[in-house]
């Protein structure tokens, strides 16, 4: 049995639920469900398959709903491990994560970086800049914990080193396109907040590897772009010189969701709360 705590943070996720809970019983010392607030079977499920479910409203955001479960749930293990309940563990990186978390479990090792394979549309996305989505979800209790964003939000390591893993965890990005639009006009509305955090001034922590690329090109170059130019350029970006349309029409969608529809959002939220705040 592999020492790990695994949160998983729910509302209305019994699509997915039993899937995601499937792919760690069995091999990690805990689970637990914190639920928002789910009007669907959710809950029921999750208890029906033996895990532990601990309600928390209301839900601000899942760098502070996470860093609450961190701190309120009375963790016992060496590692915490972050999973979506659109996410799923592979036996092929269930095999390196056991391996692994015990060989690091007393050196200066305190977190590592996962990759996952985002399946949209029923295919896995491999071009358009999308393959390997990295980010750390694994750590050692004590040694991290979420930065306080409202959007793009990432584990920072308080002390130690991160290192990569080898083997793949799925992320499965769609369940209909009523629900991606829905998700993401409040993903949205979240990274306008955080833009505006961003430009009055907050610290932003260190990352490690990628997800700090990343940061710096949205926070930095990114929206230093000119206006709706920029979502343009994104999907020019993303779908022509990062051969998105190798991905076939899944890979266009999801490119254009992203871009056109999505990074416009974003932008026409920005243009909004600009406009009101003038109008004051």
């Amino acid at each position: 049995m592999t020492n790990i705590t695994v949160i998983i943070l729910t509302k209305n996720e019994e699509n997915d639920i039993e899937r995601c809970i499937r792919s760690v019983e069995g091999w990690v010392k805990r689970i637990v469900v914190v639920d928002s607030g789910s009007t669907d079977r959710t809950t029921d499920i999750a208890k029906d398959l033996g895990v532990e479910v601990v309600a928390h409203e209301p839900f601000l955001d899942y760098a502070k709903q996470f860093n609450w479960a961190i701190d309120n749930l009375n963790i016992q293990t060496t590692w915490v491990f972050r999973l979506d309940a659109d996410e799923v563990v592979t036996p092929e990186l269930r095999k390196e994560l056991e391996k692994e978390l015990e060989r690091h479990a007393t050196d200066d090792v305190s977190g590592f970086m996962m990759r996952y394979k985002v399946s949209f549309l029923g295919r896995y996305l491999k071009h358009g800049g999308f393959y390997p989505f990295l980010k750390i979800t694994i750590f050692k209790y004590g040694k991290g914990r979420f930065e306080d964003r409202a959007m793009g939000e990432h584990i920072v390591l308080s002390e130690g080193r991160c290192i990569d893993l080898k083997n793949d965890a799925i992320h499965y990005a769609f369940k209909s396109i009523d629900q991606y639009v829905l998700k993401h006009n409040w993903y949205a509305t979240r990274e306008v907040q955080d833009y505006f955090d961003v430009r009055s001034g907050r610290e932003n922590a260190q990352l490690d590897g990628q997800p700090e690329k990343a940061k710096k090109l949205r926070d930095g170059l990114y929206y230093r772009l000119p206006m709706f130019l920029r979502a343009k350029l994104f999907f020019w970006y993303r779908y022509y010189l990062r051969l998105g349309f190798l991905d076939g029409t899944p890979g266009y969608i999801f490119a254009f969701l992203q871009a056109y529809w999505y990074r416009t959002l974003v932008d026409a939220k920005i243009y909004e709360r600009n406009l009101n705040k003038d109008d004051k």
